[in-house]
């Protein structure tokens, strides 16, 4: 399978490494609005550089397009995809979390590929980290029992990249839209539809290195959910659940060692200007690539991909009816 990828930041730098150790992957072509970041990450593939996504199309002519740019711009270049899927057989479009900045583009990029007749992956990572599926599967087990509560943790820095844009409410959506929405995606998967939102948080107090929120979630089934994500955390990527049911408790916590006596983290110049974290897994197993080979697995039989187009507008329902419960104190309804 031929790959063409749009963005060369760290997840396409992410991205680009899996391909790589796909035997059914070849990356072909990178295409980024910078020229010297496109050659960089082209180079270290041996695939060719573009800035101009037409010519990267025309001339790879891929059979899979993978966008890994800021979010607002997922949906032109999907859409665009899909509208020239004909020209030479496009067999399928993955687009990075979150699916888009709104649910009208989300509709867009859903109709646009119903249209040209080719599957639309969105890439919610965390349903392929090992510690999240084991929990998923031990739930629909029973082994819990009936679950009551679900509390999950995400957060680290502020991640800091092109023209500062995760720390622009307006195009990232905050720690809401950009980092819990896997949360979201994976308490939806795992505990069914949501019904009431309600959050407290940062979203749109302009703080220039900082995000927070707290998400509390009602879900149809019954089960209380509570989110809380971080982008005020400089010590360092951190995340944990936990799930509480009548015959048990269920809990994970990674990167979060004890130190005895307290140590406080303090936040350095270096990491001010990092990217966004990439968590990693504790297995051998990389997530990323585990999810971008299940994709290439199904454009080559035909078959659904385990995560749905309809999964990523979700997703991005939650985020936003967050967003705007933060934003006015209400309680939002889905």
């Amino acid at each position: 399978m031929r790959i063409a990828l749009v963005g060369a930041g760290g997840m396409a730098g992410m991205h680009a490494r899996c391909y790589d150790a796909i035997p059914d992957a070849e990356l072909v072509g990178v295409m980024d609005t910078s020229q010297e970041a496109a050659i960089t990450l082209a180079k270290l593939h041996n695939a060719a550089p573009f800035t101009d996504f037409d010519d990267m199309l025309t001339q790879t002519k891929p059979d899979i397009v993978d966008v890994c740019c800021p979010t607002p711009w997922h949906v032109d270049y999907v859409c665009r995809a899909a509208e020239r899927a004909g020209e030479w057989g496009l067999l399928g479009i993955s687009t990075e979390k979150p699916m888009g900045r709104s649910i009208q583009d989300c509709e867009r990029m859903i109709t646009a590929c119903n249209s040209a007749g080719i599957p639309l992956f969105v890439a919610q990572v965390v349903r392929f980290f090992p510690e999240f599926a084991l929990a998923t599967q031990k739930v629909r087990s029973g082994e819990l029992g009936t679950i009551a509560s679900v509390r999950s943790r995400r957060g680290g820095p502020m991640p800091r990249a092109w023209q500062d844009w995760y720390g622009k409410p307006e195009l990232s959506g905050g720690c809401i839209l950009d980092l819990i929405i896997h949360d979201f995606d994976w308490l939806r998967w795992t505990f069914g539809p949501i019904s009431r939102v309600y959050a407290r948080g940062l979203a749109g107090k302009r703080l220039p290195a900082q995000d927070y929120a707290l998400v509390t979630l009602r879900f149809e089934s019954g089960v209380i959910g509570h989110v809380e994500g971080s982008w005020s955390d400089p010590s360092g990527f951190k995340v944990a659940f936990e799930i509480c049911g009548d015959e048990g408790m269920l809990e994970y916590n990674v990167n979060q060692p004890a130190t005895i006596p307290l140590k406080a983290a303090i936040a350095t110049d270096e990491q001010s200007t990092s990217g966004v974290a990439v968590p990693e897994s504790p297995t051998d197993n990389n997530p990323y690539q585990l999810e971008l080979a299940h994709f290439i697995d199904c454009v080559k039989t035909g078959t659904t991909p385990s995560i749905t187009p309809q999964d990523g507008l979700e997703a991005v329902r939650i985020a936003l009816a967050a967003i705007e419960s933060a934003e006015t104190g209400n309680v939002i309804t889905l």
